[in-house]
């Protein structure tokens, strides 16, 4: 094992183990490298590696501290490799979140709040065919994202977050392609809400699958 990978696995331990809680500040480069038995430097280019994944939050002449280790924080640089790659990855994108996001809405069904139920219901009641594309991507977004906060898993809420937003293009440019596709959407929309309202997760998982891979199989067929 590298230096490096041996000083962040050290610096993991620590926090896995309690030791180091989130908001913590880790003991001065010296003491630390000593009670580690690592180099400075080693354990250096540690902190820089895990500074860059947000397990670490280096502040300039104050210190070094653990962060929240929220999982939306963690997974940042999740998103920045979505990004990067989004064109590359596009159909595999959509593989992904046909896996993920119906679990999710199944898991909405049984655990969203009669307000949040409602809040969706007003999503759903703002959607309409006979605006831009772009606005009634920006509506589609707010209702998934609501459906994956609703599933009350946060790290499979960030993680579709992740996903959504790289694939909006490809929505946008599936509205404007296909005259038909917002109205199928829409319906889509509709049936999921019912699955959820109903408290019928099966029927919501369904439909959130039909709804995916309509957009799946149109991109499969146009790439």
């Amino acid at each position: 094992m590298a230096l490096t990978d041996e000083a962040i696995e050290k610096i993991k331990d620590m926090i896995l183990s309690g030791e180091l809680q989130p908001g913590d500040r880790l003991p001065k480069e010296p003491e630390l490298a000593s009670r580690l038995g690592l180099s400075r430097n080693s354990l250096r280019e540690a902190v820089r590696a895990l500074s860059l994944i947000r397990i670490l939050d280096v502040r300039q002449g104050d210190g070094t501290y653990v962060t929240s280790l929220a999982p939306e924080l963690l997974l940042e640089a999740l998103r920045f490799v979505l990004d990067f790659h989004r064109d590359r990855t596009l159909l595999q994108l959509f593989e992904v979140r046909r896996i993920l996001e119906p679990a999710a809405v199944a898991m909405a069904a049984t655990h969203m709040s009669k307000d949040e139920v409602a809040a969706l219901k007003a999503i759903l009641d703002r959607a309409r065919v006979d605006v831009p594309v772009e606005t009634f991507v920006e509506n589609d977004v707010a209702f998934h994202r609501a459906l994956s906060e609703g599933s009350g898993n946060q790290v499979l809420c960030t993680i579709i977050d992740g996903l959504v937003a790289p694939t909006t293009r490809a929505r946008i440019v599936h509205g404007v392609a296909d005259d038909a596709a917002l109205e199928r959407s829409l319906h889509e929309h509709r049936m999921i809400y019912n699955g959820v309202a109903d408290r019928n997760p099966e029927v919501a998982r369904s439909w959130s699958t039909i709804h995916i891979a309509g957009v799946e199989e149109w991109l499969r067929k146009t790439s």
